[in-house]
């Protein structure tokens, strides 16, 4: 069976505890990975039944003196199953380069934590067409999951996330017909024998109730990163619903 995944990443939100214990219960679901803030983690995974807890970062050691950092270790001894790397909004801000990313990539795989690669274009190189996004993603590829091969991680703990930056928070999500493209390039790139990852696929960017269907409609997408729309209960509900079908 093809499950779609739906990972709720909540980003610097909500600023309370009792709010993110109210929204995970409401929007707690089988296929749902629920990402808040780490100050939150121990009481979302109290209430937790159903749905899968994830981390939005981790970092590219076990242990360590980094002040103000968290280990991929301390996030499964937690109970942390998915995390979040290589997100766009870190690589913008905090300016991580696929070095650090694919370092992480591999750390956390490594402690046994399905790691969620984020990839993805700006808007100029979309510009150039689809071919030239391609061609971006597989540079990120390339780099994101240098040496991936020499842990043998188990195929199905990682996972890609396609969500072009023009795409992010704009409320102009792609074209559900090229996101189906871009997803098979991906699945096809990384069935070499070099990798030989067999990675689910998701889409991240402005993913709303009024498009999740058309997006799933493409069995190369297996599911979606949402944001924005992971943070309203009746939104999100409507997500989980139509995914399930």
């Amino acid at each position: 069976m093809n499950r779609k995944i739906l990972v709720a990443n909540w980003k610097m939100n909500p600023q309370r505890e009792s709010e993110a214990i109210k929204l995970t219960k409401a929007i707690d679901a089988k296929n749902v990975v629920i990402c808040p803030p780490f100050p939150f983690f121990k009481s979302v995974k109290s209430v937790i039944k159903k749905a899968s807890l994830g981390a939005q970062d981790a970092f590219w050691e076990e242990r360590g003196a980094y002040t103000g950092e968290v280990s991929p270790l301390m996030l499964k001894k937690l109970g942390v199953d998915y995390v979040i790397i290589g997100h766009s909004e870190r690589r913008r801000w905090l300016h991580e380069t696929d070095e650090m990313i694919n370092k992480k990539v591999k750390v956390a795989l490594k402690v046994g934590l399905k790691a969620i690669l984020c990839v993805g274009e700006p808007l100029s190189v979309r510009k150039k067409g689809l071919q030239a996004a391609k061609n971006f993603v597989k540079n990120q590829l390339r780099e994101d999951l240098k040496n991936i091969y020499n842990l043998k991680p188990k195929t199905y703990n990682l996972i890609v996330a396609y969500e072009p930056i023009w795409a992010i928070g704009t409320g102009k999500p792609d074209n559900p017909k090229e996101t189906a493209e871009m997803s098979r390039f991906i699945k096809e790139y990384l069935k070499p024998k070099t990798y030989n990852l067999k990675p689910k696929v998701l889409y991240g960017g402005s993913v709303t109730s009024l498009n999740i269907g058309r997006i799933l409609e493409y069995n190369e997408i297996q599911g979606a990163l949402v944001g924005g729309a992971s943070l309203k209960v009746n939104e999100f509900k409507k997500i989980i619903k139509i995914a399930s079908k």
